[in-house]
């Protein structure tokens, strides 16, 4: 049977504070449409449109690799407004639709197939995603038959004593039959209160033109809406706690979840070990047999096999096998770091590639270079990349010995096989298997300190 999706994704989330339409906040690295649409995908449904209103481009501009289609809804006008809005997409169309808010991220791609299954094999007209709480004050309950088909949903405050301590409530998302909700829609009014249009409406329609309701309960913390910062970070800790679970259950030791960040696309491979403080964000790979000192950043960069990572920030970068990094290395953007390298405290690299077998131990700066295999940079060496108006490279060959407070001022080249004596400032390129000494001349004056009445 066809299936689509409708999203409402028009709130402006006034409670949020924020020139960021509500449903771009991003729950551990995606945003919180973007969950929405990726597990209705997942879920086998193709055809997605999202209801659009505030910060409409935005909404747009992030969404539109998804492949979704669009309405629009100039006006808030409640949740059945919304709908109508959507029209146009479920012209002509027979089958089933599942309407779900952008803002609750945490519904899982599981329930999605399980709520239209219910609906299919249940025949039902109209399907209500519920939750079981523990305190539904101020939801909406949702009354059963005998037979356990929805009779209706009953807000708070027109619940009876009895009908109080009902605890399934309404989530506000559904399946339907397509050509049943367009009937609906088109008696619904905005006869209350708030002068809107509720989507509940049409359950009472369908209710009174003896259609078949039903109604299958979900885990409440995936119906949970996101309306305000609190929540945000209420559903931020959810789905920190789902994606620490699956990475443990794939076979990584994380030795305190609750105080791990890991964002959603990140991919960590079996018996890696990650100490407390560890912030893991993008597009991050970590390969088996890592590990991950406490208090690292580590953004959009692969980790090879067997390596250390001690309290660094890595961006954008690859780090190769068997290698260390840390502490307080900082591996800027388009860094890569070869394989057995040694990148030690205070160092920082930028926009560079480091050979295998190099190490780069302390108080050093590389950029803009090109470093080979095998080489040792000594403490506090400097690649002088640029010079006040442009950045250039510096070439450092294979097997090379960098001495200590020495500037490769660029754009210079040293050869293979070299040696840079200690504080010298390099200006020209070094050939192959020289010695490479650029100091002045040490020069002692004698008896200078007192002649100068400088003695203390």
């Amino acid at each position: 049977m066809y299936k689509c999706a409708v999203i409402l994704a028009a709130g402006e989330g006034k409670r949020m504070k924020s020139n960021t339409p509500k449903v771009l906040h991003k729950v551990c690295g995606k945003e919180m449409v973007n969950y929405v649409i990726d597990n209705i995908k997942e879920a086998n449904i193709e055809d997605v449109n999202l209801v659009i209103g505030k910060g409409a481009n935005l909404v747009k501009n992030s969404t539109e690799d998804r492949k979704v289609s669009y309405s629009f809804q100039d006006k808030q006008l409640g949740t059945g407004h919304a709908v109508i809005c959507a029209k146009d997409f479920l012209a002509n169309k027979k089958g089933s639709v599942v309407i779900f808010t952008a803002d609750a991220p945490l519904i899982t791609k599981d329930s999605i197939e399980n709520l239209i299954n219910f609906h299919e094999k249940g025949e039902y007209k109209a399907t209500i995603l519920t939750s079981i709480v523990d305190n539904p004050s101020g939801y909406g309950r949702i009354i059963r038959k005998d037979n356990s088909e929805v009779q209706k949903i009953v807000e708070h405050k027109d619940c009876s004593e009895e009908e109080l301590n009902i605890n399934e409530i309404n989530s506000g998302m559904y399946c339907f039959d397509i050509e049943s909700l367009i009937s609906s829609l088109s008696k619904i009014n905005n006869d209350n209160a708030q002068e809107e249009y509720y989507l509940t409406d049409v359950i009472e329609i369908l209710k009174n033109e003896n259609k078949k309701l039903g109604a299958i309960s979900v885990p409440f913390e995936e119906t949970m809406g996101v309306n305000s910062r609190l929540q945000l970070s209420q559903a931020e800790k959810i789905m920190r706690k789902r994606i620490n679970e699956m990475h443990m259950n794939n076979g990584v030791t994380i030795i305190n979840p609750e105080s791990t960040y890991i964002e959603c696309r990140v991919k960590i491979e079996q018996d890696t070990i990650i100490y407390p403080g560890n912030v893991i964000q993008g597009n991050t790979l970590i390969k088996k047999n890592c590990v991950l000192y406490p208090n690292s950043r580590i953004k959009d960069s692969t980790i090879g096999e067997n390596s250390t990572i001690q309290s660094s920030v890595i961006l954008d970068s690859h780090v190769g096998n068997n290698t260390t990094v840390g502490p307080f290395a900082y591996i800027r953007p388009e860094s890569i770091i070869g394989n057995n390298v040694r990148i030690g405290d205070f160092v920082e690299i930028k926009k560079s590639s480091i050979g295998d077998g190099t190490k780069v131990s302390h108080l050093t700066y590389i950029g803009d270079a090109e470093i080979g295999n095998e080489c040792n940079f000594g403490c506090g060496t400097v690649v002088v990349n640029y010079d006040g108006k442009v950045k250039t490279k510096t070439i450092v060959g294979d097997n090379s010995f960098i001495g200590c407070n020495t500037n490769l001022i660029s754009p210079v080249k040293v050869n293979n096989d070299t040696y840079i004596a200690a504080g010298s400032t390099i200006t020209d390129d070094v050939p192959k298997g020289a010695l490479a000494i650029a100091r002045a001349k040490q020069v002692n004056k004698e008896g200078w300190v007192a002649k100068k009445d400088l003695k203390k």
